[in-house]
């Protein structure tokens, strides 16, 4: 039985934590690799508050992001997800999206300095699915 976009895209979402993130800088883009934790298409990410991307996105609240290209094949199906990003205030999401990897930055789920960003999709388009044009997928 043939996935809708949407499981095919869950999938993606369940498979690949890292991905590309896009912001403008002064009048251009500047994409960095990040971690994102998926809550039904809601996507979060950490950052310390004091990067460039936290002032960024403070001036222009929009996204770009590449994930789920695994480099496999050239038919590698992956995400192109258009989004708006706030400071997430959700303090149970700390808790959640803690792990063992963010020890390098940050001391732990309260450290101050942690900011969680929360990347709420405007499209999400599924990309490279064997040769067919991208699908808009339903969010």
């Amino acid at each position: 039985m043939a996935k809708t976009p949407e499981e095919m895209a869950t999938k993606i979402l369940d498979d690949n934590m890292v991905g590309t993130m896009a912001t403008i800088e002064g009048d251009k883009p500047h994409s960095r690799y990040m971690t994102f934790f998926n809550d039904s298409f809601t996507l979060y990410t950490v950052t310390s508050k004091d990067t460039h991307k936290v002032d960024e996105l403070s001036k222009n609240p929009f996204t770009h992001i590449l994930i789920g290209y695994d480099g496999k094949g050239l038919g590698d199906e992956y995400l192109e997800i258009e989004g708006k990003v706030e400071i997430s205030t959700d303090e149970s999401m700390r808790e959640k999206i803690w792990n063992r990897v963010l020890k390098s930055w940050f001391s732990g789920p309260d450290d101050p300095r942690m900011t969680i960003l929360k990347i709420t999709p405007t499209q999400i388009k599924l990309m490279n699915t064997k040769g067919e044009d991208p699908v808009i997928v339903s969010i």
